[in-house]
């Protein structure tokens, strides 16, 4: 395939996609923006995880939290458990991988604070372990995942809300996840400071 065409071939798998996307995750991704405020007013915060490109996700969801998205706001109290080289390898040496996040919120986690996970496939473990330990913090769980959402999806309840990328391919499905995170901090401004819909 030329290469130009290759090219025009992605964007309009990305397009098609988002398109598709749409009306399945309309309404969760709603749900998940009312969530999230609902926890920052009543005092919590958001922890933030995923592995890989879901972890600089995670990074850039709580950059825009805490700095601002489009328009200047306080910073909302956001952290990416993915962050912290030191905490990280210190657990994952003494622990095991699997452990990185859930010990992090059982350290970090408080009784109305949100977690919000970001898993391709929903099959990491470190991330449904992650799920079981924000259950035992009595924490709600936002889920981005794709593919059939995995042994995430299956690890949460009515309360928490999974927004799932109708995709298979990690690309699309991480493509899928950044315009979440954007439609997400949208909504979230709207929320809490009012203005245009």
């Amino acid at each position: 395939m030329d290469p130009i065409e290759r090219v025009i071939a992605l964007f309009t798998e990305s397009a098609q996609l988002s398109a598709n996307a749409a009306d399945s995750q309309a309404a969760p991704i709603a749900k998940a923006a009312q969530t999230i405020v609902d926890c920052l007013l009543g005092g919590g915060k958001v922890l933030a995880c995923g592995n890989g490109s879901s972890a600089a996700d995670a990074q850039c969801f709580a950059a825009q939290m805490q700095h601002r998205f489009e328009r200047e706001r306080p910073g909302l109290p956001a952290l990416a458990l993915s962050s912290d080289a030191v905490v990280l390898t210190a657990i994952a040496f003494d622990e095991g991988f699997n452990e990185v996040f859930a010990k992090q919120l059982s350290a970090l986690g408080q009784p109305g604070d949100l977690l919000f996970a970001l898993t391709t496939d929903g099959m990491a473990i470190n991330i449904c372990r992650a799920v079981h330990a924000a259950r035992e913090r009595e924490m709600q769980v936002i889920a981005l995942t794709g593919r059939d959402g995995g042994e995430v999806a299956a690890g949460l309840d009515d309360a928490d809300t999974e927004i799932r990328a109708p995709a298979t391919e990690v690309p699309r499905i991480l493509e899928n996840h950044r315009l979440v995170i954007h439609c997400l901090c949208d909504l979230v401004d709207l929320l809490l400071m009012g203005g245009e819909v």
